[in-house]
């Protein structure tokens, strides 16, 4: 199975490998090159793991035929053993590696995060979660910008939108998608009692001019003056922007910025992944039920994950999987729950392919 599935990955990255080889000064492409440079990039170590599964497999098969010579049936045995234990362990870590390749991970994203059910302590879960994001990008070397916000006088925001640039930063968030719960006595709670408040993310793929085109007839643009809770977010003139896209109806604002063309330039960033994000949510409507993936649509009404501060936990309702250390997460110690999220990912993938 695994021997079949390799073989034929190490076909196609000879293929790749010859077409980068053969691109010439006079036909290179940009994009043709990027394109078969990440392919090659990404079937590399299925290239690699094909050589060395394929001569463990020749290996067992050799000792095998040893196995019948009693004179060293014994010291076979015990390296028999020994190379069956190493074609389970590779087995395993082939399973982790065989995700289909997925041109989405070569692209940076963008998250939402939107106060939810709650008041005051929502908005500031939703600081916590932004904070959280943050912290795991730094210790993944990813770098972020924020591209919208709309902040509260208590340190809350009712909603924060920031991108975030690196390499494969899809494969890591795109499972935080959806409804975040936290159960918490709040600072301003005088008489001890629990809290249950609510945020919602949204992680969509940004999208570049080639992913979408966008006619300046199908959109309104409306400028505004920029309001918050003080500081640099409120000015005296009309920065602040608001995209309406005519045919979709998706609204979009920005007055982070006090430059009016910095707002333009970030919410058509804004406007342009959303639009790119509609696009693949129709495509991906079209597959069937069976073969969507195991933990989730990925839509905001869908409750994933509760952080219970008085229990020190953090369950995630897709997989039934919680962790116990709940500082440790909100300080961007996200790997442990992610990692999981993916297991489950590569297993519900691999058993379709």
């Amino acid at each position: 199975m695994f021997l079949k599935k390799l073989k034929m990955l190490n076909n196609q990255f000879k293929e790749v490998e010859r077409i980068l080889n053969n691109l010439s000064v006079s036909t290179y492409d940009k994009e043709i090159y990027k394109k078969n440079k990440n392919l090659y990039s990404y079937l590399r170590p299925f290239s690699e793991k094909y050589t060395q599964y394929s001569k463990l497999l020749e290996d067992i098969k050799n000792i095998k035929e040893l196995l019948k010579d009693n004179e060293i049936k014994e010291m076979a045995i015990t390296e028999y053993n020994v190379l069956i234990e190493k074609k389970n362990e590779m087995e395993v870590d082939l399973k982790k590696i065989f995700i289909p390749y997925d041109p989405l991970e070569t692209k940076n994203i963008i998250i939402e995060i939107r106060a939810g059910t709650g008041g005051t302590e929502a908005t500031l879960f939703v600081n916590d979660l932004y904070r959280m994001y943050i912290k795991f990008a730094e210790r993944n070397g990813w770098k972020h910008e924020i591209l919208d916000l709309n902040p509260t006088v208590v340190g809350g925001f009712k909603e924060i939108i920031f991108e975030i640039k690196g390499d494969k930063v899809w494969r890591y968030f795109k499972f935080e998608r959806g409804t975040h719960r936290v159960q918490r006595i709040p600072t301003t709670e005088t008489s001890g009692r629990l809290h249950t408040s609510t945020a919602t993310v949204a992680v969509i793929i940004e999208a570049g001019e080639i992913d979408v085109e966008i006619k300046m007839t199908d959109i309104r643009i409306d400028t505004y003056r920029a309001s918050g809770a003080g500081g640099q977010h409120v000015n005296k003139t009309d920065s602040a922007i608001r995209i309406t896209h005519l045919p979709s109806g998706i609204v979009v604002s920005c007055q982070d910025e006090r430059s009016q063309m910095k707002n333009k330039t970030k919410a058509f960033k804004v406007l342009r992944a959303k639009l790119y994000n509609k696009r693949l949510l129709e495509r991906d409507n079209k597959i069937s039920s069976e073969r969507k993936q195991q933990i989730g649509s990925g839509d905001r009404s869908e409750k994933i994950r509760t952080y219970n501060f008085q229990q020190n936990r953090i369950t995630d309702h897709r997989i039934g999987y919680s962790v116990y250390n709940i500082i440790e997460v909100m300080n961007g110690n996200l790997s442990e729950l992610i990692n999981r999220l993916i297991e489950v990912d590569i297993e519900s993938k691999f058993k379709d392919n």
